[in-house]
């Protein structure tokens, strides 16, 4: 059986991702920021699946924390197979009006983050069957959007570390990949209203915001064989907003 790390997986896309894992009969380490939240989810989905699935909770901004789910995963299972790197934060400001301390801690968790969880991943990885990362980036990173140039640039920086680090691992077997999710129903887009929804369909050619369900099944399509030869993709899952 396949081992796979998710970070960020107590609820949305991570959420849906080690679902899907687990159904497939993966074995799990689950990362999540709030202690409670991620016990609950991977309590719930040994219930469910009755696979194996450990659990740790932190800062992923913190290098500690991707430190210690790299023990987790060796202590437990000794390599990784698939890593999905899901972990991050959303704040819109205004250039000249977002504050310091929102600056930082986007790109602490966005970029900062992706790149601790990826670099102390790898040797576990190394030592996986059919090695496979994928990263969650934004459309926002490659399109930019009007009040979110700082949480742009800290998606842009998830796009620029998958093509690099495709590059650099794949002579050692391990493809690595991103997803760039368009308007997707999770807690990022809860508190927009009617109005804001509604304007974000508008701009989606098939006239819907997406689901973290459907995010995942691309991000385990790209985890699988069947996208073997397929690396240092960014693949858009926004349903037509970047036509």
């Amino acid at each position: 059986m396949r081992v796979a790390l998710v970070t960020g997986a107590s609820r949305g896309i991570g959420r849906a991702v080690a679902d899907r894992l687990a159904e497939q009969g993966h074995r799990l380490v689950l990362h999540g920021h709030d202690p409670e939240r991620i016990a609950a989810a991977a309590g719930e989905i040994t219930a469910k699946f009755g696979v194996t699935v450990v659990h740790a909770a932190g800062d992923i901004a913190d290098p500690a924390t991707s430190r210690a789910l790299a023990r987790l995963s060796f202590d437990t299972f000794k390599r990784l197979d698939a890593l999905v790197v899901n972990a991050g934060t959303h704040a819109a400001g205004m250039l000249g009006m977002t504050p310091d301390a929102t600056v930082e801690r986007l790109f602490a968790v966005n970029a900062a983050g992706a790149a601790y969880t990826l670099q102390n991943a790898v040797r576990l990885l190394a030592r996986g069957q059919s090695p496979a990362v994928v990263l969650t980036a934004s459309v926002t990173g490659d399109q930019g959007v009007a009040g979110q140039a700082v949480y742009a640039a800290s998606k842009a920086a998830v796009a620029g570390l998958t093509r690099s680090a495709a590059k650099e691992l794949g002579p050692r077997g391990i493809r690595v990949n991103a997803v760039a999710p368009g308007f997707i129903t999770t807690d990022m887009l809860d508190s927009l209203d009617e109005a804001g929804r509604a304007e974000r369909i508008a701009h989606t050619a098939l006239g819907r915001l997406g689901t973290a369900g459907e995010v995942a099944d691309v991000i385990v399509f790209l985890l699988s064989e069947q996208a073997r030869f397929v690396t240092g993709q960014i693949l858009g899952v926004d349903g037509g907003l970047t036509l």
